[in-house]
């Protein structure tokens, strides 16, 4: 893997139970973790109802802009579930049932009693040249075309796709994350934090204030691709922390 290039990705999550509130979404965090490990970056995340205009738009936006683009949600038996219809006409191509997934269909009902209805056929169907992403919790397949990546909207079953994923794309190199907590206002140590990032190349910090029992505190989680620039940016952020009076911990507060 190159430890130049900056790979990069966006998330299209599907739904109108997440932009209604009713179901939190979950699925972008876990994709963002996976995504660090795999050596790419998550850059932008967009939230579109169950219209299929309105998911052609956002997905030719965003497959314009990133490297990968995976989406979540709408890929079921019902009648809502429009996520491949959208996905195979922003690509410009039909949608067929594909024979991989309907026999993965068939012997998953079959061997569960039940038979392979017309709505469970929905699932078999993907764009036009297509290729299924395994999911070993429910039977049916998420879908991979190029760089898009069509995944479900529950999350356990899309963390199954993930794993699946797993090594299978092209990436940099992973990112290295350390988290230290202190009780200190922001507005105390914001130079210390500036000059941690100037004095480590390639390092980011973030920084997380809260309130609790009265007090103010702060973590603060050191990222880059460089293990070693990120211990030593801990390091001196620590002494830099201590030196201002405010006690460090590691992991976190």
């Amino acid at each position: 893997m190159s430890d130049e290039r900056i790979w990069t990705a966006a998330v299209l999550v599907i739904g109108d139970e997440i932009l209604s509130g009713r179901t939190q979404d979950k699925n972008v965090s876990q994709i963002a973790t996976w995504l660090d490990v795999q050596g790419i970056r998550l850059r932008e995340v967009r939230i579109v109802p169950d219209v299929e205009q309105e998911i052609v738009d956002a997905l030719n936006a965003i497959r314009a802009r990133y490297d990968y683009v995976f989406t979540t949600g709408g890929i079921g038996p019902t009648h809502d579930d429009i996520t491949v219809d959208a996905v195979a006409k922003a690509l410009g191509v039909g949608v067929i049932i594909h024979p991989a997934a309907r026999a993965i269909l068939e012997n998953y009902y079959t061997a569960r009693g039940s038979e392979l209805t017309e709505a469970r056929l929905r699932m078999a169907r993907v764009p036009d040249g297509a290729d299924l992403i395994p999911n070993r919790m429910s039977g049916a397949p998420g879908i991979r075309i190029g760089n898009l990546f069509v995944m479900a909207g529950v999350p356990h079953i899309t963390a199954g796709m993930l794993d699946a994923l797993t090594g299978e794309l092209e990436g940099g190199a992973p990112l290295v994350a350390h988290t230290i907590g202190a009780w200190a206002p922001e507005s105390e140590i914001a130079d210390l934090l500036r000059q941690g990032e100037k004095d480590h190349p390639g390092v980011a910090i973030g920084s997380y204030p809260f309130f609790r029992d009265g007090k103010i505190g702060a973590n603060f989680v050191v990222r880059s691709t460089d293990g070693d620039q990120v211990a030593a940016c801990v390091g001196a952020l620590t002494a830099g922390f201590e030196a201002l009076g405010y006690a460090v911990t590691d992991g976190g507060i």
